[in-house]
């Protein structure tokens, strides 16, 4: 993909006007929050009528520490998944221009299906929590839904002219659309589940979106997720936001994905393992046991604004 184009596809896939479910989670935080993590004092003496704090808590400080801690854990347990589910699609789209049989395209696309579901079990496997994998599913689904009604090209064809012959571009887009149409039909029957990782990493492959590109745009978005959960939280305001999404997510975020470079979930073809020799291959891991934990009581809380 050129340059100008892809950097047009981020800027749309940043937008947060976009209907991703992202709202409904908190990822956690609330419960932090309400366990007392965002005082001075230990969480059991913050839940204490007869304890006071001798100064008031840096919430900034305990936000930036949340997310440094969150995208730690995410990055090495997500973005494996990221990783192997547009590589998977990338391949699968990457054949689409080559003259088949319609048995040949479904015999491809079965196969496709095949080791994406496989992903998307492996994934809800590793995912300690029902409520991670609550909020998992209802933002993976959103973003298939998101491909076929808002990045889908209208039955206008004057309108929307490619520059080029349009042939492999038409290919491929046909191949996506029947990918991510079996796809929704098979998390509706129950047969998948259509997790956030898996969704988002076929969702930037029939984008055009590398790799690289995935990766980081997928935990920046996940960081940008927690700030505003913190907003509405009121742990801190909208320009305390801002600032930490200028100055302190940025180097997070690179530092995670540098991190997390070279991990695959281990259940693709060595081929596909970009050259990791066979005994070295790296899988998820979840880092942070802590925010675990947390995240498991969020619908213990009397009271809670997010859906997890």
């Amino acid at each position: 993909m050129e340059d100008g184009q892809e950097a047009y596809i981020l800027l749309l896939l940043s937008d947060s006007n976009l209907p991703t479910g992202s709202f409904v989670a908190s990822a956690g935080l609330e419960s932090y929050v309400t366990h007392g993590f965002f005082s001075n004092l230990a969480p059991a003496e913050a839940i204490s009528s007869t304890s006071t704090s001798t100064s008031p808590p840096d919430k900034m400080d305990y936000t930036v520490n949340f997310l440094r801690d969150s995208l730690s854990t995410y990055a090495h347990s997500a973005l494996p998944f990221v990783t192997d589910a547009h590589s998977v699609t990338e391949r699968y789209l990457g054949r689409a221009s080559a003259p088949l049989s319609a048995q040949d395209n479904a015999s491809r696309l079965e196969s496709t299906i095949a080791q994406i579901l496989e992903l998307d079990e492996l994934y809800e496997t590793m995912t300690l929590n029902h409520i991670a994998r609550r909020a998992s599913k209802s933002q993976g689904v959103a973003l298939l839904t998101l491909f076929s009604k808002g990045f889908s090209k209208p039955t206008l064809p004057r309108h929307f002219e490619s520059s080029s012959d349009g042939t492999t571009d038409t290919a491929r887009d046909s191949s996506a659309t029947a990918l991510m149409d079996r796809l929704k039909l098979l998390v509706r029957r129950e047969d998948t589940h259509g997790h956030l990782p898996v969704c988002w990493g076929i969702l930037t492959a029939s984008l055009g979106l590398s790799t690289e590109r995935s990766q980081h745009l997928h935990l920046f978005l996940q960081a940008r997720s927690l700030l505003s959960s913190s907003v509405r939280l009121n742990t801190i305001g909208p320009y305390a936001a801002q600032q930490v999404l200028l100055h302190a997510v940025r180097p997070l975020v690179d530092a995670e994905v540098a991190r997390a470079k070279g991990l695959y979930t281990g259940l693709l073809p060595q081929a596909d393992q970009q050259g990791e020799d066979e005994d070295t291959v790296r899988g998820p891991a979840m880092t942070w046991p802590l925010g675990e934990i947390l995240a498991a009581r969020h619908d213990l809380q009397h009271s809670r604004i997010f859906n997890s």
